[in-house]
């Protein structure tokens, strides 16, 4: 099979919806019966309806479902953050006063965002966190269409770019000149260049400043803040909220409204999501994120990410090839993760090609989640043969193209002992959920039957741990069913939430 192609429409099936590998049902052939067969792989073996089965197993363990304890645990680590990034912006003013944060479910490890991943330490749910979490903060905010923007693509590999602030105001420059590169011109003039790393320098040391102020004055019911490390230019922060563990994966970008010139060309073609969301969803803006290309200078290059459109294609996408894509994830992600070479990422371009190239008819098959499996692990196995994975947006850049050929016969040799056994890889991913989901569990019970108090709260340790916040929203929820509830808490005191229930504040 050929990588992906924007004009490829190969791989459509007949109208009745049946799969391509599906064996026939009892036949009388000159009055003999000719027995039916169980459907099978046609590579392994294995029975398809089995892997339907693995698969589905796989998304009960994966998905976890929130209880109200849980949800109000979340929504308390999610304010703590929210107030820290506050608390930032009023260090130096350097982060806009009204800000706009994209927040993606799954850490850069997930494969939520095209970022490199050989720098990243190696986290673990279960053993690390329960839930993870990618948080895009736009350090410049470039959202007026009357606003100069230079991405000088010069001297960058395709989907990356360099950002001149030559043509912004002098207060934004003088702003933002110490986390900028500089380059004299022959003219006398100084072209100072956004750098990603510095930004990343300035963004941790704030972050790492406001977090040793907050530990300074503990609120009660306020976050433990477990971990902060600089990973590249990201910083992960795991914080503690009663018994759950969460990892926030924080990126310093830069945010677009619009859509940028060299991808201009692909909103010409036909995409699998025309007719069910809007162009104007799909193309509301872009961003730059810190992440250099393999042969371009790090301390100028961004990597121009289109997060904000993915996030509408996935409404899109059929629950059964994303559950297949969840459990081929899986999969990669434990077999092809040393050395590093592909990513999260990779697969899901592979699964947006899918959507353009195959009928939304037969993807939209609810019991063909593991022929969506199997054809994922081609695909991977394939553009690695090929060394050939086009960026979704941006087809010309292939994002497998500095793989070396051992590299990626290495991984396409690991992939075919999946092709060759895609059940027991299933088997084995579906034991290390419950795993994960066993040490969650085991350090919520230690959590509850221990009752102590946090690490933040009174130095005297005389309170116990304040569980008013959840007994009020637990009453709320009783009592106002079918309406919509939400709670504010103030970026200056954690600890005094207030509700909204529709329209009303309690």
């Amino acid at each position: 099979m050929a990588a992906p192609a924007l004009t490829s429409r190969a791989g459509s099936v007949n109208s009745s919806g049946n799969s391509p590998t599906a064996t026939p049902s009892s036949t009388t052939n000159n009055n003999k019966i000719i027995p039916s067969y169980p459907e099978l792989d046609f590579r392994s073996g294995a029975r398809i309806e089995d892997l339907n089965r693995l698969i589905q197993e796989f998304s009960k363990h994966d998905q976890r479902e929130y209880d109200d304890q849980r949800a109000l645990e979340i929504h308390t680590a999610k304010d703590f953050i929210f107030s820290m990034l506050g608390m930032v912006q009023k260090l130096d003013q350097k982060l806009p006063v009204a800000n706009e944060y994209l927040l993606l479910s799954g850490g850069v490890r997930e494969g939520v965002v095209d970022v490199d991943l050989d720098e990243l330490s190696v986290y673990a749910r279960g053993t690390d966190y329960d839930m993870d979490f990618t948080l895009l903060v736009p350090a410049l905010k470039l959202h007026d269409r009357n606003q100069p923007v230079t991405l000088d693509m010069r001297h960058s590999a395709l989907c990356h770019s360099w950002l001149s602030l030559r043509l912004f105001d002098e207060g934004t420059i003088n702003k933002w000149k110490d986390c900028c590169t500089m380059v004299d011109h022959i003219n006398g003039a100084t072209n100072y260049f956004f750098s990603p790393t510095l930004v990343a320098d300035w963004f941790y040391e704030s972050i790492s400043v406001v977090l040793v102020e907050i530990q300074k004055k503990p609120q009660r019911g306020m976050p433990r803040v477990e971990k902060v490390e600089r990973n590249g230019t990201i910083i992960s922060v795991i914080l503690g909220v009663g018994s759950s563990r969460m990892l926030y994966d924080i990126l310093p970008v830069v945010s677009f409204k619009g859509w940028p010139a060299v991808a201009q060309s692909w909103l010409m073609e036909n995409h699998f999501w025309d007719g069910k969301i809007t162009e104007e969803e799909v193309i509301s803006g872009f961003y730059l994120v810190p992440a250099c290309s393999h042969k371009g200078r790090k301390e100028n290059e961004w990597r121009l990410s289109f997060a904000r459109s993915e996030v509408q294609l996935k409404k899109c996408i059929s629950a059964s090839l994303m559950q297949a894509y969840q459990a081929c994830k899986a999969i990669i992600i434990k077999l092809l993760s040393r050395p590093k070479a592909i990513s999260p990422y990779h697969l899901r371009s592979m699964m947006l090609w899918a959507c353009d190239r195959l009928p939304a008819t037969y993807l939209s098959q609810e019991d063909f989640s593991a022929h969506f499996l199997l054809g994922l692990i081609d695909d991977l196995q394939n553009c690695l043969v090929n060394k050939m994975c086009p960026n979704y947006f941006i087809p010309q850049c292939n994002m497998l193209e500095h793989l070396s050929d051992e590299m990626a016969m290495l991984h396409a040799r690991k992939l075919s002992s999946v092709r060759s056994d895609p059940a027991e890889h299933l088997r084995t991913t579906i034991e290390h959920a419950k795993a994960a989901n066993r040490l969650t569990l085991d350090l919520h019970w230690r959590g509850s039957a221990s009752n102590l108090p946090s690490p933040q709260s009174d130095a005297g340790g005389e309170h116990q741990p304040d569980d008013r916040l959840a007994k009020k929203l637990q009453q709320l929820v009783t009592e106002n069913p079918g309406k919509s509830i939400s709670v504010f808490i103030n970026p200056d005191d954690v600890t005094r939430p207030h509700f909204r229930i529709d329209d009303k504040f309690f």
